[in-house]
């Protein structure tokens, strides 16, 4: 049995463009950590990595390899395109060892293919690249052979193909489902974690066509003062009147995020409340207007200043960022940002979570959208109003 998500044609593209950036970085030999990466490149899914595991290009290879532990090693039997001879497991006897490790494995079995004898790219600055794995790698290979080929992939997996933009138009729908479930059980005496939970329910059980899966990272949802730190949790308190619910959050479909944020605010907002709400969902789409083909990413944040300029408003955090394919800790890409001075140039297909919050000293407010951009402009994967919600 095979789960497959995308047919072998389109891996193979992933692949090529991929060898073309090793070809023009110099690199014969990808080490891939990145769980996202290793995915986009086999289609191997598992929660496995939080022990070491690595997908392996070679130019001189026209199939990657999956390297991992043996009992995973069933799991890329089912999830990954390639045919079990891409498939290599390390003994259980190198997990938690202090006599041995994954990597002295790795190394030997680079060596066995002579493909030590080139250059090394490995992604330096990656979650699950660790300086331990680091060290050990080049001691068996040579630290001359090692090159930093941080968001190599990354950068390959910018521009999505349709059948990805599919996965993320169903996974913005799961998010709106996520959204509208939170705003509808928000109320006075009801729990942080009660609302959580309506959200976590509509998310991952979805609607009657699709199911979602658990997202790649916790919703951001603070209450109150709290609502002035972005990256806050809920908790098991009522909620109280006069109460902000700031909610960022995202649908996932097959690994596919799509990222929504809204407030919700507990009886009637205070007039420059809702004036702010105004200014930001102004912004918004002053920014949703600005996006096409060939438009460069500054422009979209001098879109947004020129709004809230107007306004007396000042942010000197990015805007946004592109999105896609979501692991632990991040559904971000990493390679570029809504901000002054990216020259990143945007082109069809092309997905992003733009996010224009403002934290004051009291609360926050944000109202985001994620979207791809398409020869007409941008579209949203989510179809939810955008404004500060009430609830009496």
């Amino acid at each position: 049995m095979k789960i497959e998500l995308f047919d072998d044609a389109e891996y193979g593209r992933r692949l090529a463009l991929t060898k073309r950036r090793m070809q023009e970085a110099g690199i014969d030999l990808l080490l891939v950590a990145s769980p996202a990466n290793q995915f986009y490149l086999t289609g191997y899914d598992g929660n496995s990595f939080y022990t070491p595991q690595m997908v392996l290009v070679s130019l001189d290879e026209d199939l990657p390899v999956w390297f991992g532990r043996k009992m995973d090693s069933v799991g890329a039997r089912f999830t990954a395109y390639m045919p079990e001879s891409h498939i290599i497991p390390y003994p259980d006897g190198y997990v938690g060892s202090s006599e041995r490790h994954p990597m002295q494995f790795l190394a030997g079995l680079i060596k066995e293919r002579d493909w030590h004898k080139g250059r090394i790219g490995v992604e330096m600055d990656d979650y699950y690249y660790t300086a331990r794995w680091h060290q050990i790698l080049t001691a068996e290979l040579g630290a001359e052979r090692f090159v930093d080929a941080f968001l190599l992939v990354n950068r390959v997996r910018m521009k999505k193909s349709d059948a990805e933009i599919a996965y993320m138009m169903q996974a913005g729908k799961l998010a709106a489902a996520g959204m509208q479930a939170a705003i509808d059980r928000a109320a006075v005496g009801v729990r942080q974690c009660d609302v959580m939970g309506d959200l976590y329910r509509a998310t991952v059980g979805g609607t009657p066509e699709i199911g979602g899966t658990f997202p790649c990272k916790p919703p951001n949802a603070m209450v109150g003062e709290l609502c002035s730190a972005p990256h806050l949790s809920w908790t098991d308190a009522p909620l109280q009147p006069g109460e902000m619910y700031y909610i960022e959050m995202g649908g996932s479909r097959h690994r596919y995020q799509a990222p929504l944020s809204r407030c919700v605010y507990l009886g009637k907002p205070p007039e420059p409340m809702q004036r702010l709400a105004g200014v930001v969902a102004e912004g918004l789409q002053a920014v949703l207007d600005t996006v096409r083909p060939g438009v460069v990413l500054e422009e979209l944040e001098a879109a947004w200043k020129r709004v809230i300029s107007r306004h007396g408003i000042e942010k000197d955090s990015r805007i946004g960022y592109p999105v896609g394919i979501g692991y632990p800790p991040t559904w971000g890409e990493l390679t570029c940002s809504m901000r002054a001075g990216d020259k990143t140039v945007m082109e069809e297909n092309m997905t992003f979570h733009c996010i224009p919050a403002l934290w004051l000293d009291s609360y926050g407010l944000v109202i985001s959208e994620s979207f791809v951009v398409t020869a007409a402009g941008a579209k949203t994967f989510a179809d939810f109003p955008r404004q500060l919600f009430a609830k009496p």
